[in-house]
């Protein structure tokens, strides 16, 4: 299936990474795609004094370019399984392509389960993107890079994932990733066994592991909309055991406590930090 057809969306909210944004220098510049399969673009530069910068658990392949004058580079991303140091660069600017949640980009010849919390060299996977590589690193502007993307995007595949798979993720997005294999062999009729190959097939992980990850999203963003969350309630509506296990899971994907996320993305003022095209 063309990387331009229309896809089955399987989110509404766009996928954070937030210490990209924490992190920018200045603003972190952000463009919709009119594509359902890519989530969006976007643009930053990181700032000087940064030590830390996590990749954290998104269920998104990401395209990312080092647009360094003197060594620059592109790497294909995919989804951390809990929050990683990245090899991004201060001072550097970056131009990267977020693919929404299950579309894994058929071009990158690179398995669906190897994507999973690794990263490749852009042209060394991607066949005949030199030209394109060097377009994009050398454009100082935004959105001419997307545009160059969108070009080199035209007839190229993706991998569709089942109608199986595409069930599954709805539910499991519904239920904010608090829910069960049991609850998905209810909602689909198909046995635990078949579920989880396919689910696996498709996207490179397991319903839990990718329930999970939703959690971790769902918790950042809710964190993100109400200052004035009371954690052991979002504990709760997430479906941990208690507000421990919910503290000690969001500090391995997210890398610090929900408590000092919300003091830093408050005194960072995340929101007025990203500027939509």
């Amino acid at each position: 299936m063309s990387i331009s057809s229309r896809v089955m969306p399987m989110f509404d909210i766009r996928s954070e990474q937030p210490w990209f944004v924490l992190n920018s220098a200045q603003q972190f510049s952000l463009y919709p795609s009119s594509n359902p399969a890519i989530s969006h673009y976007y643009s930053f530069e990181l700032k000087q004094e940064c030590k830390l910068n996590f990749a954290i658990p998104d269920g998104c392949v990401d395209v990312v370019f080092d647009c360094d004058e003197y060594k620059p580079r592109g790497m294909i991303c995919g989804t951390p399984l809990e929050a990683r140091n990245t090899q991004l660069i201060s001072q550097h600017r970056y131009f990267g392509v977020r693919f929404a949640r299950g579309v894994i980009p058929d071009f990158v010849n690179v398995a669906t389960g190897d994507l999973i919390d690794q990263e490749f060299d852009f042209l060394e996977t991607i066949p005949n993107s030199y030209e394109a590589f060097e377009k994009i690193v050398s454009q100082p502007s935004f959105a001419k890079q997307v545009a160059i993307f969108n070009e080199f995007l035209l007839g190229k595949q993706i991998r569709q994932p089942s109608s199986l798979t595409l069930q599954v993720v709805q539910d499991i997005y519904k239920k904010k990733g608090n829910i069960r294999i049991q609850d998905l062999e209810t909602l689909t009729g198909y046995t635990t066994r078949t579920i989880q190959r396919q689910f696996r097939d498709d996207l490179g992980v397991s319903p839990k592991t990718f329930s999970r990850i939703i959690r971790c999203q769902s918790a950042v963003c809710d964190i993100h909309n109400n200052n004035e969350l009371v954690f052991s309630d979002l504990a709760c509506d997430l479906g941990f055991y208690d507000q421990s296990h919910f503290l000690s899971e969001f500090k391995k994907l997210v890398s610090t406590t929900p408590l000092d996320y919300l003091n830093r993305i408050s005194r960072g003022t995340y929101q007025q930090r990203i500027r939509y095209y």
